[in-house]
C-alpha cells in the first residue's frame, strides 16, 4: 500500500483549503505539504452549488484573501467569478501540482510517540495512507452529500418537481412555470429575484422573517481609493474599510437591538415601496441573533416592488397535487417547489478522528483561539465568522499556523496540544446564532469556554492582536 510522508496535509481545496496552502506557500516554502480534494474541482461551496444567481453575501474585499487584490468592481461576486478568483489563486502560488483531487479522507488517528498523523483516504478503488506531522482541517461546517430537508406532509402527492438547492438539476427549466421557494435565509433572497427573471410566478414561503438589507452592489469609495492608490494599497484600505463597517453594525444592532431594528424595517419599508415590510420583514428576534442577508442592489425589494415576486409568511400545512396548502387556508398552486431549508452541519469532512486509536469525543472537546480544538495534537482547524466574512477569519488561522510553525522549528519542537487547566472554565455554545440548522447539530460539535483563550472573538481586530502579535507561547499550549 503506498504511503506518502508530509510535513502538512491539508483537507479540502475550497476557500480555507486554497488560502492555506498560499499562505504556506509565502510564508513557509520549506514545508511539504498536499492537498487533499474528494470532489473533481477546487471551490468547495461556490462549485458545489448551481442554482440560479449563487453568490456571496460577503463582500469580496473581505470575503477574497488578504494577499490578493480583488479587481472585479462587484462588490458582491457571483460563484463563477469566485471559482475565477480562487483558479487565478493556485496559479499565481503554483499549487496545482499539490492537490490530488476525488480523495476522500477516511480517517485520521495521532500517534503522540512519533508526533505524526496516519491518515487513511481512499481514491476509488483505491486506499491510499499518508503520514504527517499536521493536519489543516479545510472541511468547512456542513455535508456535500445532502442539504436539510424536512419532511414535509404530502411531499409524495404532489406531481410537480421538488428541488433542493444543494442538488439542483442540471439545465433545468423554469421559464414560463409558477415556482415556491421554502425559506428566508440567503439562498431564497437570492434565487427569488433571479429566477424571477423568466418564471410567470415566484413565491417565497417563508415560517418567520429575515433582516434582510440592501446594499449597492459597487461600492464607490472602493472605485475611488482604486484611482488613487495602487492595487494593492488600495485593497488593504478598501478591506480595512469594510471591516470596520461590519464590526460597528454588528456592535449596534448588540447595543441597540430595538433601534437598529426599527431601522432595519423602516429601511426594507422604504426599498420595497407599496409592498409591505410588516410582517415580511419584522423578525420576532433580534438584529443579529441569526445571520443577516443582503440584498445587493436592493434586487429582492425591486421585484417584490414590481409585482415579479411574492412573499408569503405563513406556516405548511401539507403538499398536495397540485402544490402546497398553508395554515392560513391559502392554497398555492405551483409546478416547482424548491425547499431551501438549509444544511446538514458536518464535522471533519465525515473522517473518523482519534488520537492513539482512542476515538476523538469532539463534542466534548472546546476551542482554542477559535482554531484548534483541547486534546486534539497538531491540528488546526479553519473556520470563518457567523458575524463577518467566512475567509477574514480563515486568513487569520493561516497567519497563526505560519507563526506557529516558525515556533515549533526554531525551538526544535515536534507537537502541540491545547489544554484546558482552568478548572473554572464553562462550555457554552460555539456559535452565537439562534438559527435552526445550529441547533439541529449542536450537540455534536464543540464548545467554546466562558475566559479567553477559549472564548470565541467574533472580532476581526481582537483575533488579530491575538493570532498575528500575542505571542504563540501560552500557558493553555503544551509543546513537546
Amino acid at each position: 500500500m503506498k504511503e506518502t510522508n508530509l510535513d502538512i496535509l491539508i483537507i479540502g481545496a475550497g476557500l480555507s483549503g486554497i488560502g492555506a496552502a498560499c499562505h504556506l506557500e509565502r510564508k513557509n516554502p520549506d514545508k511539504n505539504y498536499q492537498i487533499l480534494e474528494a470532489r473533481s474541482e477546487i471551490g468547495g461551496t461556490w462549485s458545489l452549488f448551481k442554482y440560479p444567481g449563487i453568490r456571496s453575501d460577503s463582500d469580496m474585499y473581505t470575503f477574497g484573501y488578504s494577499f490578493k487584490t480583488w479587481d472585479n468592481p462587484k462588490s458582491f461576486a457571483d460563484a463563477p467569478s469566485i471559482l475565477k478568483y480562487l483558479k487565478e489563486a493556485v496559479s499565481e502560488y503554483k499549487i496545482k501540482d499539490k492537490i490530488t483531487y476525488n480523495t476522500k479522507v477516511i480517517s485520521a488517528n495521532f500517534d503522540t510517540n512519533s508526533s505524526r498523523w496516519t491518515v487513511v483516504a481512499q481514491q476509488g478503488d483505491q486506499e491510499l495512507i499518508y503520514n504527517c506531522q499536521f493536519l489543516f482541517f479545510c472541511t468547512g461546517y456542513y455535508s456535500y452529500e445532502a442539504g436539510y430537508m424536512p419532511d414535509f406532509p404530502g411531499a409524495q402527492d404532489f406531481k410537480g418537481t421538488i428541488i433542493h438547492p444543494q442538488h439542483w438539476p442540471e439545465n433545468l427549466e423554469y421559464t414560463g412555470k409558477k415556482v415556491a421557494v421554502i425559506g428566508s435565509g440567503a439562498t431564497a433572497v437570492t434565487i427569488v429575484p433571479k429566477m424571477s427573471e423568466k418564471t410567470e410566478e415566484i413565491t417565497m414561503i417563508q415560517r418567520s422573517p429575515t433582516y434582510v438589507g440592501a446594499f449597492p452592489n459597487k461600492d464607490t469609495i472602493a472605485l475611488f481609493l482604486k484611482k488613487i492608490f495602487s492595487k494593492k494599497v488600495a485593497h488593504i484600505l478598501i478591506r480595512f474599510k469594510n471591516i470596520l463597517i461590519q464590526i460597528i453594525f454588528f456592535s449596534l444592532c448588540k447595543a441597540f437591538p430595538n433601534l437598529m431594528k426599527s431601522l432595519l424595517i423602516k429601511g426594507a419599508q422604504k426599498e420595497l415601496g407599496d409592498f409591505p415590510a410588516t410582517p415580511h420583514f419584522e423578525p420576532n428576534y433580534k438584529p443579529w441573533d441569526q445571520r443577516f442577508c443582503v440584498a445587493p442592489d436592493g434586487d429582492l425589494f425591486s421585484v417584490l416592488r414590481e409585482g415579479k415576486a411574492n412573499i408569503i409568511t405563513d406556516h405548511i400545512e401539507t403538499f398536495n397535487e397540485t402544490g402546497i396548502a398553508l395554515t392560513s387556508g391559502k392554497q398555492l398552486d405551483v409546478d416547482i417547489i424548491i425547499s431551501a431549508t438549509g444544511l446538514k452541519l458536518l464535522a471533519f469532512g465525515g473522517a473518523k478522528v482519534s488520537v492513539d486509536s482512542v476515538p476523538f469525543d469532539l463534542a466534548q472537546s472546546i476551542t482554542y483561539r477559535g482554531l484548534m480544538l483541547s486534546d486534539l495534537p497538531n491540528s488546526i482547524f479553519f473556520a470563518g465568522y457567523t458575524n463577518a466574512s467566512w475567509t477574514l477569519k480563515s486568513d487569520l488561522t493561516s497567519e497563526y499556523a505560519s507563526r506557529l510553525l516558525k515556533y515549533l522549528d526554531r525551538n526544535q519542537l515536534k507537537s502541540f496540544v491545547p489544554i484546558v487547566n482552568n478548572t473554572a472554565i464553562t462550555r457554552i455554545s460555539l456559535l452565537n446564532l439562534n438559527s435552526g440548522y445550529i441547533h439541529r447539530s449542536e450537540h455534536e460539535f464543540p464548545k467554546q469556554g466562558s475566559k479567553v483563550p477559549w472564548k470565541l472573538y467574533q472580532n476581526w481586530f481582537l483575533d488579530y492582536y491575538t493570532l498575528r502579535i500575542k505571542s504563540v507561547k501560552d500557558d493553555n499550549l503544551k509543546f513537546s
